[in-house]
């Protein structure tokens, strides 16, 4: 039942996180693409916008593809905690913990599980159990 588990965790994860990443790099799912996502990137600081945008789109497509197949488990935990730490520490630090006041407790959320995964591993339903 853990295999289950996990396989249910990391896809949904992961299938969130490939929608992340295809609303900054396509402007799909109500995304703003990268000339969108650059632009609000430049408005908050990090410069320069459309790069930034692209580096962190391609974080959570890649990032959500690995983790929902199972590939490579450790480093796509990491593109996604990595992605939700700069979330953390550019747009919702300020506002505190609680989502309600767009604080990070989402965001720490993924970022525990991305982590948890890391750890315990993707179970038995995962490429990386074939593979090594």
């Amino acid at each position: 039942m853990m295999d289950l588990g996990l396989l249910i965790i990391r896809l949904v994860i992961g299938i969130l996180f490939i929608g992340h990443g295809a609303q900054k790099l396509f402007g799909w799912f109500g995304g703003y693409g990268l000339k969108g996502t650059g632009g609000w990137f430049d408005s908050i600081g990090m410069k320069p916008g459309v790069t930034m945008a692209l580096l962190a789109g391609l974080a959570e497509l890649l990032g959500g593809i690995l983790l929902a197949v199972g590939l490579l488990t450790p480093l796509a935990a990491l593109m996604i905690a990595g992605t939700m730490l700069m979330a953390i520490i550019k747009v919702h630090a300020p506002n505190g913990l609680w989502s309600t006041s767009n604080g990070y407790e989402y965001n720490l959320t993924l970022m525990a599980v991305a982590i948890g995964l890391a750890l315990i591993g993707p179970g038995k339903y995962a490429i990386d159990a074939m593979l090594f």
